[in-house]
């Protein structure tokens, strides 16, 4: 098979490896791509002209380890794989080598030699038994790969298929009531033959027609409601019916099995930081992912009860989010045991608290990091509460982040339901070589729990949501979070030749919108509300008083920049300030604004965001950053936050989104929905949220010289012209209008649950094994670490 690659190196291979022997005389042994190109540019110094087609070769290369005189790469030169290839200088030879081979030259790197002693995963086994998406173009579109490979595999088993399609129809039922077919269809050839029968009487028949006026004709035919509510709906469904049991493809597929009922109950799981709706934006672990939950429910309550009214059957779908109850919540909900979400008829929080192992973690509030102990427990509490509450079983579990996911897991397999995995970060792309050095990170972070229980969760869920493209297998230039799950080592504990593959028809993007009543273009006068427009000016422009805001603005009449996040080091705010505070040309024609943590050290008990507070004040006296930044540590409630932004825009200011990696970006949609002009990180889902230079600019955090030039370049062409605000403004709004809709996501969101639902049940027999491969990763590697820590808190509490 041709080597690309290799067949380059070939061809400029004196130019290859000239660059090489200079690289492996410098003091630095564990390179990523962009150490190796900064080499390369202090390489070219020496030489009048540019070498493109080795800067080129170069560019393939995501991590190099340097042995003496042997160099091992990690070469990525399609999405979402990469191929292992060892480059022997004394030889003068380069031959590529298997993952595994390439795996135990770092583990030997970081001083482990017991290599063939460690445990090694790999699944591509049961990918193998699984469609793959074939074209990289058309990653994340999963489904529709998938729905092409049933319908075929329909058409060319007819008969066996027809059994499975009406086993699974059969099974529906909604509290013992049978839906869509009864006992008077006992096989596939009597329901072809009674689907005739229906469609011939329902022809003649007013469309509008309510099913409660023609139930009674249509049981004895043996059709039970969830058809349709009119006769036209029944009739349009029996049709797409007759089609998939005799001439299946995969459109006719996607409809008929997206207007089953079979989604009443929801379970969303989200065990970590304060799970509430007021006064919790912005603690510690507390940020995006509440907004996306309970944004998300209200849309996804709307979408079930249209769905279930569409198909003629009267329930109220009920929607429960699982969290965890913190005893010491201070003001906030989190608590209360249960609590109704607002604007809605039947969706509500759930809080269980962790079982009592030391009352000075399981009363408080614990960071995201430390929670592990104590999630299958909580798992096996929370699966009693939830059948109690629903009163039955959930037929859809949907989990949010690596905790959220192991605990839907848990659930999943003892309701023996759907389960959906939606990630929005994987710590492991945040970290660099964090699962390499997980010993060194191990004391503060857990990665070896956090990045099994990711492991387990992705392989085990049904179908996995992603806000992006890149985070499943990256840009050209980056892997993606998922696909950095595909190969890697945590010496000592286990290595995984194959983890993940992003070709899997399992992934699916699904991008979240934003709440319109809260979040909308700074010039729709009539929904702001005239108070709170006149009291947070005061606050943040005017200066006013308040313990938890610090400094003052001298000229608030500059241009503002504002930014909004947590205070810990991903999110990168203490980078803005820096980089504001070294940079004098902004500090004239412009005011920092942040919204962030807290402004008092001692009023934090997250050791990262403490650590973050101290380092804002050292930038604050260093840069004297006093009369130029204002700094607010207030918890605004979601409406406050929504007029912030648009009192921003009013005097069309800049929103500054600087993360060191973002997996979705939820800010940067309500700042763009709000009119701000929007820069935003380029490491993550705000590289395709945004179309650069058309509704925002991309920024590199890691790089103060592409930023500043971001920023030259547009500061320069509003001097010239202030319409530049209001054109990028206006694409800003468009852009979120027209790609970032909750209706949208919840409509597909719950078609995808029935498709992978069929899916399930059509292959169980096929997923035995990996269940049973995933039960012992999770036996043998997760709980006995999860009792180490448990062991270690309960000392700490003594």
């Amino acid at each position: 098979m041709k080597d690309d690659f290799i067949n380059s190196v070939h061809e400029n291979k004196n130019a290859f490896f000239d660059f090489f022997v200079f690289l492996v005389q410098k003091d630095k042994n564990l390179l990523v791509k962009g150490d190796i190109l900064d080499f390369y540019r202090e390489y070219s110094e020496n030489f009048t002209q540019k070498r493109e087609n080795l800067l080129k070769i170069l560019g393939y290369i995501q991590e190099a380890a340097v042995f003496d005189q042997q160099v091992f790469f990690d070469v990525r030169t399609i999405l979402g794989a990469s191929k292992f290839y060892v480059l022997n200088l004394d030889g003068h030879y380069i031959e590529t080598i298997s993952a595994k081979e390439s795996l135990i030259a770092k583990e030997k790197f970081v001083g482990f030699y017991t290599s063939e002693d460690l445990v090694t995963l790999n699944f591509k086994p049961f990918y193998e038994k699984s469609p793959l998406v074939r074209d990289r173009r058309n990653i994340g579109h999963g489904v529709e790969y998938l729905n092409r490979y049933l319908s075929s595999t329909m058409f060319n088993d007819i008969e066996k298929w027809k059994g499975v399609l009406f086993e699974f129809i059969k099974l529906h039922k909604y509290d013992g009531r049978q839906l869509v077919l009864n006992d008077r269809i006992s096989d596939p050839d009597q329901l072809s033959e009674l689907i005739d029968k229906a469609v011939d009487y329902l022809f003649d028949l007013d469309e509008e027609i309510p099913y409660q006026e023609i139930k009674h004709k249509l049981q004895e035919m043996g059709f039970e409601p969830g058809l349709g509510g009119t006769a036209g709906e029944i009739y349009k469904n029996l049709n797409l019916l007759d089609n998939l049991l005799n001439s299946p493809d995969h459109i006719v597929l996607k409809e008929f099995i997206s207007n089953i009922p079979m989604i009443f109950n929801v379970a969303i799981i989200s065990p970590h930081g304060f799970f509430g709706q007021e006064g919790v934006l912005g603690l510690p672990d507390t940020g995006g992912q509440v907004v996306y939950i309970l944004d998300q429910v209200k849309a996804l309550e709307r979408a079930l009860v249209k769905t279930l009214e569409k198909a003629g059957i009267e329930v109220r779908p009920k929607i429960i989010i699982l969290t965890r109850l913190i005893p010491n919540a201070g003001n906030t909900t989190c608590n209360q045991r249960i609590e109704k979400v607002h604007e809605t008829e039947n969706v509500w929080i759930l809080r269980v608290p962790f079982k009592e192992h030391n009352k000075k973690y399981t009363d408080n509030w614990m960071s995201r990091f430390e929670i592990w102990p104590y999630l299958e427990e909580f798992a096996e509490s929370a699966a009693i509460e939830l059948k109690a509450e629903f009163g039955r079983k959930p037929d859809l579990v949907i989990g949010n982040y690596s905790d959220g996911n192991l605990v839907a897991y848990k659930l999943s397999e003892i309701f023996g339901v759907t389960q959906c995995c939606i990630a929005h970060a994987l710590e492991k792309s945040k970290y660099l070589y964090s699962a390499l050095y997980w010993k060194d990170m191990e004391q503060n972070y857990h990665f070896s729990l956090q990045f099994t229980a990711d492991l387990i969760a992705i392989n085990s869920a049904d179908f996995l949501i992603t806000s992006s493209f890149q985070e499943i297998a990256g840009t050209e230039d980056s892997i993606g979070q998922y696909e950095s799950y595909r190969h890697f080592t945590m010496p000592g504990l286990y290595r995984v030749e194959n983890g993940v593959n992003p070709r899997h028809t399992k992934f699916n993007i699904l991008s979240p919108g934003v709440n319109r009543d809260i979040y909308f273009p700074y010039y729709e006068k009539d929904k702001r509300i005239s108070g709170t427009i006149k009291k947070l000016s005061s606050l943040i422009f005017g200066n006013a008083k308040n313990q938890n805001a610090f400094g003052q603005l001298e000229k608030p009449d500059k241009i503002p920049v504002f930014t909004m996040a947590r205070l810990d080091k991903i999110k990168n705010i203490t980078g803005l300030v820096e980089w504001f505070g070294s940079t004098p040309s902004f500090r004239q024609k412009c005011n920092l604004i942040v919204v962030a943590g807290k402004v008092n050290p001692a009023f934090s008990n997250d050791r990262e965001e403490i650590e973050q507070i101290r380092h804002m004040y050292q930038l604050i006296d260093e840069y004297d950053l006093y009369g130029n930044l204002r700094w607010l540590g207030i918890l605004f409630n979601k409406k406050e936050s929504g007029e912030i932004y648009r009192i921003i825009a009013d005097r069309q200011g800049l929103f500054v989104q600087p993360a060191l990696f973002e997996g979705f970006g939820l800010t940067v949609l309500e700042a763009m929905i709000s009119g701000l002009v929007v820069f935003a990180t380029r490491y993550g889902g705000p590289l395709e949220i945004i179309q650069n230079n058309k509704s925002g600019f991309h920024i590199d955090p890691v790089n103060k010289n592409v930023t500043t030039n971001v920023f030259t370049h547009y500061l320069e062409r509003y001097e010239k012209n202030a319409d530049i605000w209001k054109k990028m403004s206006d694409g800003a709004i468009k852009r979120v209008q027209e790609r970032y809709n909750w209706e949208l996501y919840t409509d597909e969101l719950l078609s995808l649950a029935k498709i992978y639902g069929f899916w399930k049940f059509s292959t169980d027999m096929e997923r035995a094994d990996m269940e049973a491969y995933l039960d012992l990763f999770y036996h043998t590697v997760f709980k006995p670490r999860a009792r180490e820590l448990l062991e270690q808190h309960n000392r700490d509490g003594q």
